[in-house]
């Protein structure tokens, strides 16, 4: 009796745990998102969810002017950057923040702070602010329904970090160190070792011509680099170096070898390019 009264018990026990266990799977109201984008050398990560309008007035009255908001819905949005950077010209160490905002009619604070446990605001506290600074609100012309974050006016070493909602935008520009890492690469294995490599003697007169540095030296190692391993795109990188040094005859001429090597690959953008190039040349 007492064995069948056990059975029993953890019969339902299962049953009520199955029962338990078992959840509705709906739409979130303000649905969760995650973009990343490389900046520069530095990977950029948000994480953040999206609410909609649904009708409602947004900025003054669903999030309040003068107080601290989640910068999105349900926990706090997080920005993660594999390193150093610098926001709006401040820099902040590589790693995982919290970006809260203090929305108002003329201006905003943005606000990134360390703490990233945090359901929203909740728990919010100054002390753990690593980085304050403020930004204008521009007025849209078209509505945007759902907050949307993005990446705009990307360049080598940096991008805009955009936040749109309703009739609002704000931008804030996130800078990353290039410069000085390509170089000291370009110095250890391209210079230091006297390198043969055509792929690195590419990539270094590609910096170099993108850059504007000594185009001399560009077409040092883009010559050697076509010498070792002729391909389209580098004999067009020549062709690009010899225009900028005033070598147009020669210009010409690798440009037309690049040509013939495209049509071959049969890639149209490369015959293009060169067509393009030749005809400013003449």
């Amino acid at each position: 009796m007492k064995k069948t009264f056990s059975m029993l018990a953890v019969a339902l026990f299962l049953i009520g745990t199955a029962a338990y266990s078992q959840q509705l799977q709906m739409p979130q109201a303000s649905p969760s998102a995650k973009i990343s984008q490389k900046v520069g050398l530095t990977d950029v990560t948000v994480d953040y969810s999206r609410p909609s309008t649904k009708g409602r007035k947004i900025f003054g009255e669903l999030v309040p002017y003068g107080q601290v908001w989640r910068t999105g819905a349900n926990a706090a949005t997080i920005l993660d950057f594999s390193t150093d950077v610098e926001i709006s010209g401040n820099p902040i160490p590589a790693g995982k923040y919290a970006m809260y905002s203090i929305p108002d009619k003329d201006k905003w604070t943005i606000v990134f702070s360390k703490n990233t446990e945090l359901w929203g605001a909740i728990g919010y506290n100054t002390d753990e602010d690593v980085l304050r600074f403020e930004v204008e609100p521009k007025k849209l012309s078209r509505k945007y329904e759902t907050f949307e974050i993005s990446f705009n006016n990307m360049t080598d070493d940096g991008a805009d970090l955009s936040l749109k909602w309703e009739n609002t935008r704000i931008d804030f520009r996130i800078s990353t160190e290039v410069e000085p890492i390509v170089m000291a690469q370009i110095q250890e294995l391209v210079i230091d070792t006297k390198t043969e490599n055509p792929s690195l003697l590419y990539a270094a007169a590609n910096y170099y011509f993108t850059n504007q540095k000594d185009m001399n030296q560009a077409y040092t190692w883009i010559s050697k680099s076509v010498e070792s391993d002729p391909k389209y795109w580098t004999m067009h990188l020549k062709a690009k170096i010899e225009a900028a040094l005033g070598k147009n005859e020669d210009a010409i001429a690798s440009a037309k070898k690049s040509m013939e090597m495209a049509e071959i690959a049969k890639n149209p953008d490369y015959i293009a390019l060169n067509e393009r190039l030749i005809k400013s040349l003449k």
